[in-house]
């Protein structure tokens, strides 16, 4: 017994191939959606690539995009056979590698339903690479004179404006580096002697946070160095008064920045993949019905289509059936070059 079962006549099959032709071009539209979601998303990485640990981050964006080159050309494709199908003497050329085509389109529609899932999934060592990263990158806000890293503090001080964040966690992480370079430090005062001298690794830490770090839309101009000291401000106790630098930290902002994205990202794909899969159930039954018509010679024979031949049960049986058959074919063939190896 045939899965979905339906019985077609002449006006029902145009209907179909052309309703199918429309879905399909509307398909090359959503390829062209996920291939622009994967460029945006690549983009918007890249202008903060320093920030990430590794490289990997960019795998999801780049399968996005190679995802959606594919869709567009297999769906421009199977939009051509279904304008074919309008003609049978046209669509005679296709029959032949039409199986071939909608297994490949199977395939290729559980690999973006995969994609949609990396793109919720891929949030964890997202997370992990934004931390580390942010932490690293930390350590070099200073260097505005080392090659490679001068462009670091320009980067942190953006991030931290346009996220309205400070730090890695919070505004403390500032309190365990050297964030001013040695080049604007009095070596012969006092103050610096001392506080490189009480460090381990004579570092210039204190418990102040760079200018990106404070509020603006706080009522009391920005206390950003000695933040722990009370005397050191008027009117002023850390523990209890609402500082006026942002306590989220950058980690936590750009993770939901990012991941906000990749959930947006990752819904659309989803609903693309859906389309994909109507797409391949409707010109499966454009091809099933055009090879059961009841007259092959008269294009205006009743016919039946399906999108299984037998029954799921049914054709998985068929599957495996077929899948050890082929391995004991590959078994026999080994077996019997074995011996004319021997007797050579």
């Amino acid at each position: 017994m045939a899965l979905m079962l339906v019985k077609f006549d002449l006006k029902k099959r145009v209907k179909l191939a052309q309703t199918v032709w429309f879905m399909y071009w509307f398909a090359v539209m959503a390829g062209v959606l996920v291939f622009s979601m994967g460029l945006f998303f690549k983009i918007e990485l890249r202008k903060r690539s320093e920030l990430m640990d590794n490289n990997e981050s960019h795998f999801l964006p780049n399968l996005l995009i190679l995802m959606g080159l594919i869709f567009c050309g297999i769906n421009a494709f199977g939009g051509k056979i279904c304008y074919d199908s309008l003609d049978p003497t046209k669509f005679v050329k296709w029959k032949p590698i039409l199986k071939n085509f909608l297994v490949l389109c199977v395939v290729l529609n559980t690999l973006l339903f995969v994609t949609a899932l990396l793109c919720f999934v891929m949030r964890i060592p997202l997370q992990f690479t934004l931390a580390e990263g942010l932490r690293n990158g930390m350590k070099y806000y200073k260097d505005t004179d080392t090659p490679g890293r001068c462009y670091m503090k320009r980067t942190l001080d953006l991030m931290q404006t346009e996220f309205r964040c400070c730090g890695n966690e919070n505004y403390r992480d500032w309190f365990e580096i050297q964030w001013v370079s040695n080049r604007y430090l009095d070596f012969s005062s006092k103050e610096v002697k001392d506080r490189i001298g009480s460090n381990v690794d004579g570092q210039y830490l204190m418990d102040g946070v760079p200018f990106s770090c404070c509020n603006p839309s706080s009522p009391r101009p920005c206390i950003q160095y000695q933040m722990t000291n009370n005397s050191a401000h008027y009117s002023y106790d850390h523990y209890t008064e609402e500082l006026n630098v942002w306590k989220r930290g950058c980690s936590e902002a750009l993770l939901s920045y990012y991941g906000g994205m990749m959930n947006t990202i990752g819904a659309l794909v989803v609903l693309v993949t859906i389309l994909e899969f109507a797409v391949t159930i409707g010109l499966q039954y454009v091809n099933s019905s055009l090879s059961t018509l009841a007259n092959p010679d008269d294009p205006e024979s009743e016919s039946e289509g399906w999108i299984l031949e037998k029954t799921v049960k049914e054709t998985f049986t068929d599957i495996m059936d077929k899948m050890k058959a082929m391995g004991k074919g590959n078994k026999v063939e080994e077996g019997g070059e074995a011996p004319a190896a021997t007797a050579s």
